[in-house]
C-alpha cells in the first residue's frame, strides 16, 4: 500500500488541474445557441481521472470560485456572477458532479482502458449533459426536447475529448503512476491493458 500524499502536495495538484482547466478554456469552437465547444471539458475529464472523486471536484470548485469573483477563467474569458445565471450554468454544475462520477468509476477497480473510457463518457459527458441541458432550456426558454436535440451537435467533440482524456491518462499512468491517488490494492502500471 502506498503512503498517503501530504496535504501540500494535494493542494498543489488541485491548483495545477484548476490552471489546466482554465488554460483549456482558451481552446474555443463557437457554435450558434450560446454554448461553445471548449477544451475545458477535457480538463474536467482529466481532473476526475487523475485526481479522483474527492480531489477532482475541488479543482472544478477552484475554477468556479475564481469565476464567481470576476476573473475571466471560463471559456471566452468569461467570469463574474452573471455566468451562473446564463445558459452554461448547468454545464458548470455538471462539471462538479461529473468529476465525482468519473473518479468513482475510474477508481472502482483495476485501472484498465475500458473503465477509463467509461468514466469519461458517463461522468464527463452524460452527467454534464444531465445538468446542463435542463438549465440551458430553462434559461433560453427553448423546450427541453429541442435543447437536448441541439446538444447533439456537441457529442462528436465531447467523444473526441473523452478519447483524448483516456489516451492521455493511460500514458500518464504508465509514465508516472505516482500522479494518481493511492489505492489499497492498485494494479501495477503495466496492467492498464
Amino acid at each position: 500500500m502506498t503512503e498517503p500524499r501530504p496535504l501540500g502536495a494535494d493542494i498543489a495538484r488541485i491548483a495545477v488541474f484548476a490552471a489546466l482547466i482554465i488554460v483549456l478554456g482558451t481552446v474555443i469552437v463557437p457554435l450558434p445557441g450560446g454554448v461553445p465547444i471548449t477544451g475545458q471539458t477535457l480538463g474536467v475529464m482529466l481532473a476526475g481521472l487523475v485526481l479522483g472523486a474527492r480531489r477532482g471536484p475541488l479543482a472544478i470548485l477552484v475554477v468556479l470560485a475564481l469565476a464567481a469573483i470576476g476573473l475571466p477563467v471560463l471559456a471566452g474569458g468569461r467570469g463574474g456572477l452573471g455566468v451562473f445565471a446564463g445558459p452554461t450554468a448547468g454545464y458548470m454544475l455538471g462539471w462538479v458532479f461529473g468529476t465525482i462520477v468519473i473518479g468513482l468509476i475510474a477508481y472502482s477497480g483495476r485501472p484498465v482502458w475500458w473503465r477509463t473510457a467509461l468514466a469519461t463518457a458517463v461522468g464527463g459527458i452524460a452527467v454534464v449533459y444531465l445538468f446542463g441541458i435542463p438549465v440551458q432550456a430553462a434559461v433560453t426558454g427553448v423546450p427541453l426536447d429541442l435543447t437536448a436535440l441541439s446538444a447533439l451537435v456537441f457529442l462528436p467533440g465531447d467523444l473526441l475529448k473523452a478519447g483524448a482524456a483516456t489516451v492521455l491518462v493511460l500514458a500518464l499512468r504508465r509514465a508516472y503512476p505516482r500522479a494518481f491517488p493511492a489505492r489499497g490494492a492498485a494494479a501495477p502500471a503495466s496492467a492498464v491493458s
